[in-house]
């Protein structure tokens, strides 16, 4: 489904929930989001690969370190990310995108435009994080 879309689109809550429109403007905002993460870490290695240098001071080689710990720790978290954008991609071709899995029901437009990965509505949401500080203070 390779439908065009208006560059000055942008989805309203005064138009059917999910339409072809819809569909289309998440779902390139989901790859753009996608590339631009992937061309951060090709960059990223890249980096790696060039400060791949022993520095003789201690100093320059534990700030060095620290940078690359950074580094990874940043790549995996935007790997976790690419794999909520794959989520929401396939969300999408198989019709349950923009709706809680909590509920059922439609998630804001404006909650999927600010969070186009996310899967509980801000109500949701806001109950599963009381639900979660509960828990923690409970341990």
């Amino acid at each position: 489904m390779s439908e065009r879309i208006d560059l000055h689109y942008h989805p309203s809550d005064n138009e059917p929930f999910m339409n072809n429109h819809q569909k289309a403007y998440f779902r390139l905002k989901l790859i753009d989001w996608k590339n631009d993460i992937l061309r951060e870490v090709r960059e990223t290695l890249e980096n790696l690969q060039e400060e791949n240098v022993n520095h003789p001071d201690l100093a320059d080689r534990a700030s060095s370190e620290t940078d690359r710990a950074i580094e990874l720790r940043t790549r995996d978290r935007k790997r976790k990310l690419i794999t909520k954008i794959d989520a929401a991609l396939q969300r999408l071709e198989d019709g349950t995108y923009g709706y809680c899995e909590e509920t059922g029901e439609p998630i804001s437009i404006k909650r999927l435009d600010a969070r186009p990965i996310a899967t509980l509505s801000l109500e949701a949401q806001e109950r599963h994080e009381k639900r979660e500080k509960v828990y923690r203070h409970e341990k």
